[in-house]
């Protein structure tokens, strides 16, 4: 397992470092750039360093773990000095906020926080797991409801692209 991290400060900019740090320790990784497990990816360390920064004020650390060519799974964690357990918001309309964690629920395979010291780690998991063309166009253009479930048979499962797909 491959474990690489950042400490990102309190400052709204530092959402853009942590997005081109994490491309970078993709790539060396061995996840393509334009893989959509990468933009998934990407997008999800976006939504919970950004929760971190502005909802705490706090600095933080971001790490990733790269499991094993067996297991596949990509973990994000975000780990920040505030006790205050993250909420998960229903954003209405035109509102500018309330949907970071709405994103991750859909994104993520995985997801949750854990109490840590005087802190807390968020977390999510993306398995790292090929579909093929067919079933990812499948599942883009079913027209299932939004937040619906996606089911994919044991071994070709790809979930974030057609979460992005159908978003």
């Amino acid at each position: 397992m491959l474990q690489v991290q950042l400490e990102v400060g309190p400052d709204p900019a530092e959402v853009g470092r942590a997005r081109r740090w994490a491309r970078s320790r993709l790539v060396g990784s061995g996840i393509k750039a334009d893989e959509p497990l990468a933009e998934t990816l990407i997008l999800l360390i976006s939504e919970l360093v950004t929760n971190a920064v502005v909802h705490t004020g706090c600095p933080a650390v971001l790490r990733m773990l790269f499991g094993t060519a067996d297991d596949g799974t990509v973990r994000v964690e975000v780990a920040d000095s505030s006790a205050r357990p993250p909420q998960q918001r229903h954003a209405e309309g035109d509102d500018c906020n309330g949907r970071g964690l709405e994103l991750v629920d859909g994104l993520a395979d995985r997801w949750g926080w854990q109490s840590e010291g005087a802190g807390k780690r968020i977390w999510c998991e993306v398995d790292r797991c090929e579909a093929t063309a067919a079933e990812a166009a499948d599942a883009g253009n079913r027209g299932a409801p939004e937040g619906a479930p996606v089911a994919y048979e044991a071994g070709a499962c790809e979930p974030s692209c057609a979460v992005i797909n159908r978003v």
